[in-house]
């Protein structure tokens, strides 16, 4: 065959180079295009990042504020200690991702390897606590109780601990002064997260890298000021990492400090007769179970009735806040967090909820009142109340015939409330209800229920009234269920359910009469209830339960005061009122507390009581007490304790003894007296900032200022004797 002819070769080449040139052109359009981009069209930015790279940040954290309590007392402040830290950007640039090192250190600090592992691993989703949940690139604290011995050891051997770092370092400390451990009210640290830094970029309060804030409680409520800002020394660098200069640098402004209306010592008491009457409560025999009372839960409010402000807050099982510092170990948020821990986080007296039982009843007696029943009028107090096939019994079966409201409230009679409940239920429509007046779901509003305080603490629970609006959504949400029970289940609970889906959405007869005792869906919190009896007696405010008293700057020239805030006003007029406070006193002297208050001196310090036995499905009673005078407010529950003035009564009475002085004969020594009336002024602050704290003395074992003996469960010599088993009664368990 013959080559190709010439032309055609020539015109190919030709293409060829065409294309090549065209590539050139192209990739060289590109490069310019780049060029003028980078450096012309966001030069100026670039530049700016450029010099940035040169810069490195020092950033010094700033002194947290101090928790104080009413007299100056610190409840959280900061103190020096030895923290070994760990950089975890150093270790994962080693071969082994630092894991020879961490095994080494562990030796040195007495630790468990697999702990000191743990506390330098990432948090995620997938991670099990605990974590670091802060910045990957922010040394990370493994212990803050390093010994000076140790320190020396990890500086010494520097070359054997790189990425180590040991130095004295400002850390949080919860001082539990006189025994207050209050761990559910000052919260507890954590460092901070990317997301929250972001989040916070732009707000009136930044974050940085090495901060750490607050989790729950005080620590949270008030952390932009508690925090303060972290000093920022910038250097200058070269590509080497060399410092060549230093640049502009920002100083650390510590934290403002946070005065509270919790009296240490009144903590203190509050706490330890909390506890100890939980255990009283586990000696005691459930007649209805046969077995002891478990008692596994509890909490107690102390607040000033004229203002809301909290004096004691105390929740139980509790916890020691310090297990926080410097990260927490697994077994201590195992502890904290576990199936079996009864969950000690939670602070139950904002948080924990349950049926009040008697001491509702004050909402009852108002609700009839506002329903057009006259408080004076005679109600027969029968041993039980039928509605159709269905009896309702009194406590113990016990009647007192006919008897006006305030007698009702004072032997707390329940036949008197299932009456005036049933009425009301008929001229609401009975289950064919047209425009029901429901004054008793109504005035539970009024009073505050179902719905949050307003307390100065995160994560307050709302508790439930179960009004007709409530029923509806809870029928919808269940009747799927309920049906499809009701037709496969010949049981009792099977003939319920089958009940609940035909009828579940109406208010019954018997939700009505059940509710005006503090009984079925009713859920309430311990801080609720606090706020309603100082309401009764101030006159009728709800205020705001408040913990924060005032903000005080780190040098002392800036104070704000938190002032006590009203939320409305309990809807009574000043004769209902009066009537219900005398009740009340009456249930003290000689109602169903009278034997828990026996020799106290009523004339010097009036008392005020309602006991409350809750039933709750499938668990004990619930236990309630709640009691005022002029000054306080206390009320305290305890979960399967059994009933109000013989689990809680005695506990309450020793607070009261403690605040007022009062001895076992009904004296006052006003010496001995922890706080006979509310701390109005503010602790003194020095002209440098500092604010000096009054001297704090540990309760006595026995929660009485004196040590004297107090009125307790089972009488004794220097206890008057108790009323007569006719007398001596408990509220209902209905």
């Amino acid at each position: 065959m013959s080559g190709l002819p010439g032309g055609s070769r020539t015109s190919r080449v030709t293409i060829r180079l065409i294309a090549i040139q065209i590539l050139v052109f192209s990739l060289l359009l590109t490069l310019f295009g780049r060029l003028w981009y980078l450096q012309i069209r966001n030069g100026d930015q670039y530049t700016a990042e450029a010099a940035s790279n040169h810069i490195q940040q020092v950033v010094a954290p700033a002194t947290r504020g101090s928790i104080l309590d009413a007299r100056g007392v610190p409840l959280a402040d900061n103190e020096t200690r030895l923290v070994v830290s760990a950089n975890r950007t150093d270790l994962m640039r080693m071969k082994d991702k630092g894991r020879s090192v961490l095994n080494r250190l562990a030796g040195v600090l007495n630790l468990k390897p697999e702990d000191v592992a743990a506390k330098v691993r990432l948090c995620d989703a997938k991670t099990p606590k605990p974590c670091w949940a802060g910045s990957p690139y922010q040394p990370i604290p493994i212990t803050d109780e390093a010994t000076t011995q140790q320190a020396l050891q990890i500086r010494e051997r520097a070359e054997e601990f790189p990425g180590i770092t040991a130095e004295p370092t400002a850390v949080r400390r919860y001082a539990q002064p006189g025994g207050a451990n209050a761990a559910q009210v000052l919260g507890y640290l954590s460092p901070v997260t990317d997301d929250e830094i972001t989040k916070a970029k732009d707000s009136a309060s930044p974050l940085m890298r090495s901060d750490q804030v607050g989790r729950s409680g005080l620590e949270r409520q008030y952390d932009a000021e508690l925090r303060g800002k972290a000093g920022v020394t910038r250097y200058e660098v070269d590509n080497l990492g060399r410092v060549i200069g230093k640049a502009d640098s920002d100083k650390a402004v510590p934290g403002a400090n946070i005065v509270t209306s919790i009296d240490a010592r009144v903590q203190a008491i509050a706490e330890r007769e909390l506890d100890q009457a939980m255990k009283d409560a586990r000696k005691e025999m459930d007649r209805n179970t046969g077995t002891n009372y478990k008692a596994d839960s509890g909490a107690v409010v102390v607040m000033e009735s004229k203002t809301g402000r909290v004096v004691a807050m105390a929740s139980n099982p509790s916890y020691d806040p310090n297990v926080w510092v410097g990260g927490i170990s697994a077994k201590d948020y195992k502890d904290l967090t576990g199936k079996d821990s009864d969950y000690p986080l939670l602070n139950r007296a904002i948080q924990g909820q349950a049926a009040p039982g008697s001491i509702f009843k004050v909402i009852s007696t108002t609700a009839a009142v506002r329903a057009g029943y006259s408080f004076t009028d005679h109600y027969n107090c029968g041993a039980s109340y039928s509605i159709g096939n269905q009896v309702f019994k009194n406590f113990e079966s016990k009647g007192y015939g006919p008897i006006d409201l305030g007698k009702a409230l004072e032997v707390s009679c329940d036949t008197v409330f299932y009456d005036l409940a049933y009425r009301q239920w008929q001229k609401d429509g009975g289950n064919n209800p047209k425009h029901p007046a429901d004054w008793f779901y109504k005035t539970a509003h009024d009073f505050g229920l179902g719905r949050t305080t307003g307390i100065d603490l995160p994560n307050e629970v709302r508790g439930r009234v179960p009004d007709r609006e409530w029923k509806k959504r809870y029928w919808e949400a269940n009747k799927d269920a309920w049906c499809k029970q009701g037709n496969d289940d010949d049981s009792y609970a099977g003939k319920i359910a089958k009940e609940n889906c035909e009828s579940g959405m109406r208010m019954r007869a018997g939700d009505s009469v059940n509710y005006s005792i503090g009984q079925g869906d009713t859920l309430v919190t311990p801080i609720q209830m606090a706020t309603i009896y100082a309401a009764i007696s101030n006159g009728g405010t709800l205020y705001n339960p408040t913990v924060g008293k005032a903000v005080v700057s780190p040098d002392g020239k800036r104070v704000r005061e938190i002032k006590p805030t009203s939320h409305g006003r309990l809807p009574f007029d000043q004769r209902t009122r009066d009537q219900i406070d005398a009740a009340l006193a009456g249930v003290a002297t000689q109602g169903t507390a009278a034997w828990r208050f026996g020799g106290w001196p009523q004339d010097k310090v009036p008392m005020h009581a309602k006991t409350g036995t809750a039933e709750v499905y499938g668990k004990q009673t619930t236990s309630w007490f709640a009691t005022y005078t002029s000054d306080y407010t206390i009320v305290m529950t305890i979960s399967q304790g059994g009933t109000g003035s013989g689990a809680s009564g005695p506990a309450v009475r020793k607070i009261y003894d403690a605040l007022y002085g009062v001895d076992d004969k009904g004296g006052i020594d006003e010496k001995k007296a922890l706080l006979p009336h509310p701390e109005t002024g503010l602790p003194k602050i020095a002209k440098d900032g500092t604010i000096e704290a009054s001297p704090i003395a540990s309760p006595s074992p026995s929660g009485s200022p004196s040590g004297s003996a107090s009125p307790s469960g089972s009488p004794d010599a220097t206890e008057p004797a108790p009323p007569p088993p006719a007398t001596r009664r408990e509220d209902d368990t209905r």
